[in-house]
């Protein structure tokens, strides 16, 4: 398997894809979907990789260009303000504020994603 790009925004393609639009927005949520290779294999796909797709399709149907990058679980707090888009003297106050659980390691302060992307989503609320 190749190894991802981070730095690759993809461009809608120059043809129509209405059949693969079609196709990923005609299927219900929870309904079992396969990914069929030109061999003839087929894999399951995961409702969240599923969901992936559709989102991905869809956006570039809108005329949109992609760019899906890795995340891992546990950030340092400059990825974390990277992600909330804020200073990392910001976030560091978020932190010491207990607004944001982390975990001390070392001299070193990690976060998880999950609970940056729930802080991100509390403060949206507001």
């Amino acid at each position: 398997m190749a190894k991802w790009s981070l730095d690759r925004t993809v461009f809608p393609p120059s043809v129509p894809f209405d059949e693969l639009v079609a196709l990923v927005e005609g299927v219900r949520d929870g309904s079992p979907t396969t990914l069929g290779a030109e061999s003839g294999e087929t894999v399951a796909l995961p409702p969240e990789v599923f969901e992936v797709l559709r989102n991905v399709v869809s956006a570039m149907a809108d005329g949109q260009a992609i760019t899906v990058a890795p995340v891992r679980e546990v950030l340092t707090t400059g990825e974390a303000a990277d992600l909330l888009d804020i200073s990392p003297q910001d976030f560091a106050e978020l932190l010491a504020a207990g607004e944001i659980p982390y975990e001390q390691v070392g001299l070193n302060r990690k976060v998880r994603l999950t609970a940056v992307l729930a802080f991100r989503q509390r403060r949206q609320a507001i």
